[in-house]
């Protein structure tokens, strides 16, 4: 998995090394701003991680750069810091795809709980989609007859079904299956037919 990063955003000096020392002290690694334009010129995607954003900012706010972020298909994920919490921002934070809204003063393991959470589960989900996007670069290799292979495997015909349906040795089957495993880089025909479920090995094998 790759290693998670705590991105502070927030304006009071104080503030941005107390959380930077409270992610280090955990072992997170932790990189500061002091505004929302400043984080939006560093921050080079796809890195992995968690946003501690303060909500009010000189300039572009904390929802500024939450809709900036949208906008640009970051889906970093987002805790918002604030002074000044009133329900109708953190509902429409929230709506936006924030995964908390915290009041400041802030309780620094609840928030370090928080951010854990969040930060490891982005790195997880960007490594399950790089390997879903090598998957798919790699059916792209597969020969007509893998794929055709591959599509009855998947619904559900053993390979003596398929050596007979296709008038092929059984074991020749077995060295199909075993090569389309190989290829695609998949740990188990169970992990094809999972990814099968996007949709995207059946566009492939028409």
């Amino acid at each position: 998995m790759n290693t998670p990063t705590v991105f502070v955003v927030d304006d009071d000096a104080a503030v941005r090394d107390g959380l930077t020392l409270l992610c280090e002290s955990a072992g997170l690694d932790a990189e500061s701003f002091d505004s929302a334009e400043s984080f939006l010129e560093r921050y080079q995607p796809p890195r992995c991680g968690c946003l501690v954003l303060d909500m009010r900012l000189p300039g572009m706010s904390g929802r500024d750069l939450q809709e900036a972020l949208a906008g640009r298909d970051i889906h970093l994920p987002i805790i918002f810091l604030t002074a000044h919490g009133d329900i109708p921002t953190t509902v429409e934070a929230m709506k936006a795809g924030a995964v908390d809204f915290l009041t400041k003063p802030v309780d620094g393991s609840a928030l370090l709980a928080r951010v854990q959470a969040a930060a490891q589960q982005h790195c997880r989900d960007q490594d399950d989609e790089h390997r879903r996007h090598a998957m798919r670069e790699r059916m792209t290799s597969l020969t007509e007859r893998e794929r055709e292979i591959l599509t009855r495997a998947l619904a559900g015909q053993t390979n003596k079904d398929i050596a007979r349906n296709l008038g092929i040795s059984h074991r020749t089957v077995e060295t199909y299956r075993s090569r389309l495993l190989l290829k695609t880089g998949a740990a188990s025909l169970l992990e094809l037919a999972a990814f099968a479920g996007s949709g995207t090995p059946a566009e492939g094998s028409q």
